[in-house]
């Protein structure tokens, strides 16, 4: 009998990066710079701010400007991030009836559409494309 272990932070970071590869060029081209970061959960600044009742109410984040406000960073600005929470997307997945892979790649697409500012109608576009 093999152990089944719940997908741990690498897996689901292999399954966003495989998303994120099937993305149309364009999204591809400017996400280069966004860094990709799997966490446990959002930290307790993230929960205060967003006004969340738990840690378990956040799939994912964008934290970061979108392309539409690009060149017009501060000096030593941070990076943009797209974090995605690994706890509550597993305990998301483990009460729906889509994949853990259909899953990740929902929550990513809604981030990535934040960055370029676009609407729930281009993302589920996107996600069309990118499933």
């Amino acid at each position: 009998m093999t152990d089944t272990m719940a997908p741990d932070i690498d897996a689901i970071e292999r399954i966003a990066r495989a998303a994120m590869a099937r993305l149309p060029a364009v999204f591809r081209r400017h996400l280069a710079s966004v860094v990709l970061r799997v966490e446990p959960f959002p930290d307790a600044d993230v929960i205060a701010e967003m006004g969340l009742e738990s840690e378990w109410d956040l799939l994912g984040l964008y934290w970061g400007r979108h392309v539409g406000m690009k060149g017009d960073e501060p000096t030593g600005a941070m990076p943009d991030m797209i974090f995605l929470y690994q706890q509550p997307l597993l305990a998301e997945w483990c009460q729906g009836e889509d994949s853990l892979e259909a899953l990740v790649t929902h929550v990513l697409v809604h981030e990535v559409g934040h960055h370029f500012g676009l609407s729930d109608a281009d993302m589920e576009a996107i996600e069309g494309e990118a499933s």
